[in-house]
């Protein structure tokens, strides 16, 4: 018997390897540029990179920079559009896989899908413009009522404009709903139908078979779902830029402050990109945001992971 493996299969091998290794050097190769890049930067840097609240870079002579409001705006717009998102993006996917009509789910399905079609400026401009001004009087209420928590606290730019973390959150659920619903979607629908009949042979009803059936399996895929979109809102740059107000003061953990997230500051800093140093802040800006992403990307990978194994 011939143990050795045909051409074929040897080329095909090397050309996956090669393919999948393609991705590996080029997320190292982005990682020692904006690391090359910044380090300058952040030896020049007369402020505590992790913990200032200033990023002024207009003079490469006396630079001051660092991420803390920029972490804190992109954490709070982000977490809070996963956790509006999530809970509405599986019971969509739910309701189409183990609800709807055949002759529903479809159109239905593709107007959810066409949402991913919408460009960002197209979000920002719906957001500042009506869904600001409609939030203004909520936001007003739970300042009013919910003061006393960090959350809703009065921020640092008025709430009559509009241009809020809150806002923003919202604007970022709507966008990343596509992402997570198709992929939650997908997932519901590959749960083995022997499970399913098993659980009506029990007397289950619909709810208890999404319960005990549906939702355990396809728990993974809705984590690596709930990621993806995670990994969307984190670098949404244009409708965060247009949203979010500028604040003269720090932020402090409420979601009715302003600011700029990462990607967003990044954005509004473009002409500043003629000299060495100030461009090397907003690239050490950027690795920080890499690197968070890719923190998050791992975490998930892992809790997803530990789920199917447990």
């Amino acid at each position: 018997m011939n143990n050795r493996s045909p051409r074929g299969e040897r080329l095909f091998r090397a050309a996956a390897v090669s393919a999948g290794s393609t991705v590996v050097v080029a997320i190292a190769l982005i990682a020692i540029f904006l690391l090359v890049r910044a380090v300058p930067s952040l030896l020049a840097n007369n402020a505590n990179f992790f913990t200032s609240p200033q990023f002024r870079t207009s003079d490469p002579d006396d630079l001051s920079f660092g991420i803390r409001d920029l972490l804190m705006v992109t954490l709070l717009s982000s977490v809070f559009a996963l956790t509006l998102a999530v809970p509405i993006s599986v019971g969509i996917a739910v309701f189409l896989t183990q609800y709807a009509p055949r002759r529903l789910t479809r159109p239905f399905a593709v107007v959810i899908d066409l949402l991913a079609a919408v460009p960002s400026i197209i979000f920002g401009l719906w957001g500042i413009f009506v869904l600001a001004p409609m939030l203004v009087p909520t936001m007003r209420f739970l300042s009013d009522h919910l003061g006393w928590l960090f959350l809703f606290r009065e921020g640092n730019v008025s709430l009559a404009g509009g241009g809020t973390i809150f806002t923003a959150g919202i604007v970022l659920a709507v966008m990343i709903l596509p992402i997570i619903t198709s992929v939650s979607r997908e997932v519901f629908r590959q749960t083995p139908f022997a499970h399913i009949e098993a659980a009506q042979a029990l007397g289950a009803t619909r709810w208890e078979v999404v319960r005990i059936a549906v939702l355990p399996y396809g728990r993974s895929g809705v984590i690596a779902a709930a990621m993806l979109g995670l990994g969307r809102a984190l670098g949404e740059t244009v409708a965060m830029l247009i949203i979010l107000r500028a604040a003269a003061q720090p932020g402090h953990w409420s979601l009715f402050d302003g600011g700029y997230t990462f990607a967003s500051k990044i954005a509004s800093a473009a002409a500043e990109f003629s000299a060495p140093l100030p461009t090397g802040a907003y690239i050490a800006a950027g690795f920080a945001l890499f690197t968070l992403t890719f923190v998050v990307n791992a975490a998930a990978r892992a809790v997803a992971g530990g789920k199917v194994n447990g």
